[in-house]
């Protein structure tokens, strides 16, 4: 056990408690296959009000903590402990006024207040724990403060001053609470707690990025893509100045949580072995969707966030020229309402051929990923993506653009050698994302061919075992360059 680390992972959402999109998976599942290869591993997340601490067991251990926001203010927490799985705690942090007294875990208009909150507490609470942390490990703009904390407030704090610091950008989008952060240095002093339009300037991920020992993206691609002007989001050049500490590592999946074959809200279970059985999934999503039941006419799903990254733009462009062939088109999520209300026409428009469920449900995902034919995520941007990871594992053939994890992970399909996982176009445009359904629409007429596709998928791993092990290679990394630079 010598060459086993002590990590906290620090996060705005952690499923099952709370999520809101793919972080909420990732911080789950990283920590877990952590604690799996043997690392010591806590978990310190907001004891957001959509969590229920009667369902969780949570118990409480703290109360009125008082942490020094700056030298006018000081505010107190409380906190609570859970546990991800056996030996694997999960340590939640409450002030009712920014955490559990909101119905929802982002939409509060006091964001960098929040969570400038919470990023001491954070620091704070690893101090009365008695935890000597190797890694603390923050994840996207919500915990971007942590590392500068810790090298500004906490420098004379011996748990706190001996650990590296590895900032994850899981979406460079997001840097705060605020669109005025933009025009944060990174450097200057921050404005006082009680500085309501200082407070709102507060750029955290760059913050993160200048005082991390460690900066990764959620894909290598991904790494690349945010040194550059066009998805580096105004932090480009800051990032390759500091391009000897960033580097990507491609998210997994949890394969017991993401499991066919006993995935709880699916209708019937099956594997690569018994994939026929996809089938009944697919008759069954037709049922619960309002659609015609026909197990020839492909069947194409989308589950996601309704945004404009997603690449609704695309869809839309391309809407009636697709649905003019045999095909049916099934969508569940929730975000914009312009692309909600397109939906909704279309569905009015084609009844037998478009259904949607405009809610963020997973049960209603899980029914997508197992009953569709084919998966499309045409996204503008994507840092890592998880939807093509598990339409991989369901055996739902995915269309994607080239960009970010989308790239790393799916290899277009060249029928002649039959290489490849899923169907690539390179050019985010709606001309090059109708020809590639269109190849997939093609390919799937040729049915053996098609399930021995969907079976490959099938059997790739992209479970979290192997990106766990590069983040201890990287978390190693961090260390050493901690050590040099504060001797």
């Amino acid at each position: 056990m010598a060459n086993k680390l002590t990590i906290v992972s620090i996060a705005a959402e952690v499923a099952p408690f709370s999520k809101a999109g793919g972080l909420g998976d990732v911080a789950r599942s990283l920590p877990k296959a952590e604690k799996r290869a043997g690392h010591k591993v806590l978990v310190i997340t907001p004891l957001h009000g959509v969590i229920d601490v009667k369902k969780h067991n949570l118990k409480k251990l703290g109360n009125n903590i008082e942490v020094v926001m700056d030298e006018t203010k000081t505010l107190s927490f409380d906190y609570w402990r859970g546990y991800l799985m056996d030996g694997l705690p999960i340590y939640f942090i409450d002030r009712p006024e920014y955490f559990s007294n909101h119905k929802t875990i982002y939409e509060a208009k006091n964001g960098n207040e929040r969570f400038f909150f919470f990023d001491m507490a954070a620091l704070k609470l690893i101090e009365l724990l008695g935890v000597k942390p190797d890694i603390i490990h923050c994840n996207d703009w919500h915990t971007g403060l942590v590392p500068y904390f810790a090298k500004k407030r906490f420098k004379k704090s011996e748990p706190i001053s001996r650990a590296a610091y590895v900032y994850t950008i899981h979406n460079l989008a997001f840097q705060s609470g605020h669109q005025q952060s933009k025009k944060d240095g990174g450097y200057s002093r921050l404005p006082r707690f009680a500085d309501e339009k200082g407070m709102q300037s507060i750029n955290f991920a760059k913050r993160a990025i200048i005082t991390s020992d460690i900066i990764n993206a959620v894909s290598e691609q991904y790494a690349k893509e945010i040194m550059t002007s066009k998805f580096g989001e105004d932090l480009n050049r800051i990032l390759k100045n500091r391009k000897d500490r960033v580097f990507g590592i491609v998210n997994g999946i949890d394969y017991n949580d993401f499991n066919p074959k006993k995935d709880p809200a699916i209708h019937e279970h099956y594997d690569s072995r018994s994939l026929d059985k996809k089938i009944t999934n697919k008759l069954y999503l037709q049922k619960t969707f309002g659609l015609p039941q026909n197990k020839d006419v492909p069947v194409l799903g989308m589950a996601t966030r309704i945004t404009e990254q997603k690449g609704f733009d695309l869809l839309m462009n391309i809407a009636d020229t697709l649905l003019q062939q045999d095909i049916q088109l099934i969508i569940a999520g929730s975000g914009n309402k312009e692309y909600e209300n397109f939906f909704k026409k279309l569905v009015k428009q084609y009844p037998k051929k478009v259904s949607a469920h405009l809610e963020f449900d997973t049960k209603k995902a899980a029914q997508i990923y197992a009953g569709s034919d084919i998966f499309l995520m045409p996204s503008r941007f994507e840092p890592c993506g998880l939807g093509q990871l598990i339409s991989l594992r369901y055996g739902s053939v995915p269309v994607v653009h080239a960009v970010g994890g989308l790239m790393d992970t799916i290899t277009d399909y060249n029928a002649k050698t039959d290489k490849g996982n899923g169907f690539v176009f390179d050019k985010y445009a709606p001309q090059e994302f109708l020809m590639a359904i269109t190849r997939a629409l093609e390919a799937y007429r040729h049915t053996d061919a098609w399930k021995k596709l969907a079976k490959r998928g099938m059997q790739q791993s992209h479970s979290w075992e192997i990106p766990a092990k590069k983040y201890s290679t990287l978390y190693r990394r961090a260390i050493r360059i901690h050590k040099a630079g504060n001797e």
